[in-house]
């Protein structure tokens, strides 16, 4: 059993900013994620695309805006459940949570910060004959550990930054790697675009375009794909494939844990503290709504740090906080670290 403060559930900028913010009220923060990493759609769908209205950057690359966000929230060292999605929730005799995941990972927290996005993702898959039959079985739809493919034959189709970017990780790991789109186009970045044509040249990277995938063949596991191209049809031999398709954002379970759901978006009783309909569970970021909500992630940066606040109290009831700039107090990490400005010496004048 995972114990914590707050537990968090979606690990993208909203909820890793809420370990900061946690932090600085000596509150412990736990994330559960279903992706594989920290940074929700800014890693694994847009992490080399610029956001321009954080305040502070006039541009950062959403990549980057992740590993800032981790960075800062190190000192207060966070604890992760990655690649696993909270599927139950039991509310305890003594008001706190228990959520398990589909996994059957439990963790234990007096308040719960839903801060899913827009929900957790679910791959867009192709429509080919028997996909399902190959999951998990030379098919994946997500790429959790690079290893797996260590000197393996493998296929990627889509054009967007995932397929651009793990194309090129992957051509130093598989053994060979073929990248598939449907047109001579690409949508990601032009620095991976001209990446991979770079590694093209160089016969690290089979790309094949115009071209999609039509068909799977293999016996209990992927042997090879049919491969359409200008009309004309082949097999291709290969040990995965990884159709990168994007992901489709659905709220999941926890559209059945008893919230008050308004449009796919959890309804929070005000703009207080964004506190749900059940007492101790709060929703901040793209997965609430309140009138004139706006999915900006520097309001999800506010709505994180009011429901810190409120979450404070519920922790530690009677106990008054007094709110204190850190440009004043410094911050304290749990790991012994200390961060303050300096201050003058003023000698005593004669």
């Amino acid at each position: 059993m995972i114990k914590t403060d707050i537990l968090i559930i979606g690990a993208g900028p909203t909820g890793l900013f809420t370990v900061f913010e946690a932090g600085l009220l000596k509150l412990k923060c736990h994330l559960i994620d279903a992706l594989p990493q920290p940074g929700g759609q800014c890693s694994e769908i847009y992490p080399k695309k610029p956001i321009y209205d954080i305040p502070g950057f006039p541009e950062i690359l959403a990549g980057d805006l992740t590993k800032n966000l981790l960075e800062q929230g190190k000192q207060f060292e966070p604890g992760f459940t990655l690649g696993e999605r909270a599927e139950t929730i039991e509310k305890q005799e003594d008001g706190s949570f228990i959520v398990t995941t589909n996994k059957g990972t439990k963790h234990h927290a007096p308040v719960v910060a839903i801060a899913g996005g827009l929900g957790s993702f679910e791959p867009r898959k192709p429509a080919i004959d028997g996909l399902t039959e190959y999951e998990d079985k030379g098919v994946e739809y997500m790429i959790k550990d690079p290893e797996v493919y260590r000197n393996k034959r493998v296929v990627i189709s889509g054009g967007g930054d995932s397929a651009l970017d793990w194309s090129i990780f992957l051509a130093d790991v598989a053994s060979e790697v073929t990248l598939i789109h449907r047109r001579n186009e690409f949508r990601g970045a032009l620095d991976s675009v001209e990446k991979v044509r770079e590694l093209t040249l160089l016969n690290k990277i089979n790309l094949i375009t115009p071209a999609e995938v039509k068909g799977l063949k293999g016996d209990g596991k992927i042997e090879a794909v049919t491969v359409v191209k200008e009309g004309e049809s082949f097999d291709l031999e290969t040990d995965h494939f990884i159709p990168l398709f994007g992901l489709s954002p659905k709220l999941g379970p926890i559209g059945n844990w008893g919230l008050e759901i308004e449009k796919n978006a959890i309804k929070v009783d005000n703009t207080l503290n964004y506190q749900t309909n059940i007492p101790g569970i709060f929703a901040i970021g793209d997965v609430n709504t309140y009138p004139e909500k706006l999915k900006l992630i520097l309001c999800g940066f506010h709505e994180a740090t009011l429901m810190c606040q409120a979450a404070y109290r519920i922790i530690n009831p009677g106990k008054r906080h007094v709110l204190k700039y850190t440009t004043v107090s410094g911050i304290d990490g749990f790991d012994g670290s200390r961060k303050e400005a300096p201050k003058a010496v003023v000698q005593a004048i004669h």
